[in-house]
């Protein structure tokens, strides 16, 4: 295992750097400059500017300061918001989108694994067929449609939420729920699939047999081995939501990254854009490696590596 960790951490940080690398490369081959609109202002002023944000400078030379600012986590300051730096933008806005992230991946993993084992455990019946059509609605409808609809329906027609913002556990709701769905389509449909195999496994047939009440049939054998699927999925779920926060964070006027993120796009803000892709790339690329090592725990099946003379 600590061999293993080990691999995996280096291929973190070069997975990173890739990115890093990308990201940079791809936002200097756009035409044009942050300073488009200030063309009219004074040409020294503009040159003062590109110099204190390092832009006159060789593609190269300026690839490798980026590299400096990443290795210590300083990504500088906004070049938009000249008061702000992009840490402390992070600061900010990350603990929102992450409480976000983090309540949808909770509501999706409860509720999805819930309507999956009923669906599994009342198999071709009421619960099973409504339980898979509220599935392929939940996939097939985006999040940002959605949440639309919940602003347009639920807020401003019926008037039982409110609409946007971000100020107490009722504005959670909406949003969470626009986010939530389809991760918990997703689950319900793993969960019930995976259900549906391990009940006819032997190992289930034996406890049975021995006279194991269902409640302790389906929650101690069948559902700690059908939530293997859903641990596989959930590093590139968890990579879905906190991405897809940023239209969710935007539509419903959340003070998220996803504001910073959008703005900073809009404006050319290179060190913003650069500085949250950066992070958020470390922090699901992290996830990801968690998820990996958890797997690793939960199905003692698996074997990392192999020992010599083993078949």
């Amino acid at each position: 295992m600590a061999i293993y960790i080990v691999k995996r951490f280096f291929m973190m940080i070069a997975t990173i750097l890739i990115i890093a690398t990308l990201t940079f490369f791809l936002m200097h081959s756009i035409p044009g400059s942050p300073f488009d609109e200030e063309r009219t202002s004074n040409p020294t002023i503009q040159a003062n500017l590109e110099k204190f944000y390092k832009l006159d400078q060789p593609t190269h030379v300026q690839y490798v300061y980026y590299l400096k600012s990443i290795a210590t986590f300083d990504f500088g300051p906004s070049i938009k918001k000249p008061n702000e730096t992009v840490n402390k933008l992070l600061a900010r806005g990350f603990p929102i989108s992450f409480e976000l992230g983090m309540v949808t991946i909770l509501v999706a993993v409860i509720s999805g694994i819930t309507l999956g084992t009923f669906a599994a455990l009342r198999h071709n019946g009421i619960i099973d067929y409504a339980a898979m059509a509220f599935a392929v609605v939940g996939i097939s409808v985006p999040n940002f449609v959605l949440a639309t609809v919940l602003i347009q329906q639920v807020a401003v027609n019926w008037n039982l939420l409110p609409p946007a913002t971000w100020s107490s556990p009722l504005h959670m709701i909406l949003p969470t729920l626009a986010l939530a769905t389809g991760p918990t389509a997703i689950i319900a449909r793993l969960t019930r699939s995976s259900m549906l195999e391990v009940l006819t496994q032997d190992y289930m047939k034996m406890a049975r047999a021995k006279g194991l009440s269902p409640m302790r049939i389906v929650l101690r054998h069948a559902l700690r081995n059908a939530l293997m699927p859903i641990v596989t999925i959930m590093g590139t779920m968890l990579a879905g939501i906190l991405t897809g926060t940023f239209v969710i964070e935007k539509i419903f006027a959340i003070p998220g990254m996803g504001k910073y993120f959008v703005e900073s796009i809009n404006n050319r803000d290179y060190p913003v854009i650069m500085g949250s892709t950066v992070f958020y790339s470390a922090f699901l690329v992290f996830m990801l490696f968690l998820v990996d090592i958890v797997y690793g725990f939960l199905d003692p099946r698996i074997k990392l590596h192999r020992k010599e003379g083993d078949a």
